[in-house]
């Protein structure tokens, strides 16, 4: 059984559009460049080649891998339940730390330098279910516990 990939339909529209890129613009460039890498000769010694070659493998392995998800991906639905879950977007409040804003996403779209944060990260996980008000007891990987109040859930 392969794993479902949780995509909110920012993160679903995001992938479409990076394999059309990868597919389109990026194979087009990179043939340009073996084609190039060809002509000036030898292809034993040549760093142009192998890195064009390289680069080939990566596109191609990237399209594989947004072609195996898009095969295989639950979308999350907005949701009106005021309790924290995939696509929420809450306000917590750790210690006397000041409070931070993020939006809880599948683990591929995380990115909690832009405010997302995987529903399977230590936080994310422990903080699923709550509602605003509530304190919850969350264990991060190295055990340490942190008390997080939900401030806001939207």
């Amino acid at each position: 059984m392969e794993a479902t990939y949780k995509l909110t339909e920012q993160g679903l529209a995001n992938l479409k559009e990076e394999l059309e890129t990868l597919k389109t613009v990026d194979r087009k460039r990179n043939l340009e460049a073996l084609k190039e890498a060809r002509e000036q000769g030898d292809l034993s010694e040549n760093a142009d080649y192998d890195a064009a070659r390289d680069e080939q493998a990566r596109i191609e392995s990237r399209i594989k891998e947004i072609e195996g998800i898009l095969k295989n991906y639950e979308l999350i639905r907005e949701n009106t339940s005021k309790r924290v879950n995939i696509g929420k977007t809450v306000t917590i409040k750790i210690a006397d730390q000041p409070n931070v804003t993020y939006t809880i996403v599948g683990s591929l779209e995380a990115n909690p330098l832009k405010g997302k944060i995987s529903n399977e990260s230590p936080i994310g996980r422990g903080i699923i279910g709550s509602k605003k008000g509530q304190t919850v007891t969350v264990k991060t990987e190295t055990e340490k516990e942190l008390k997080v109040k939900i401030i806001d859930v939207k």
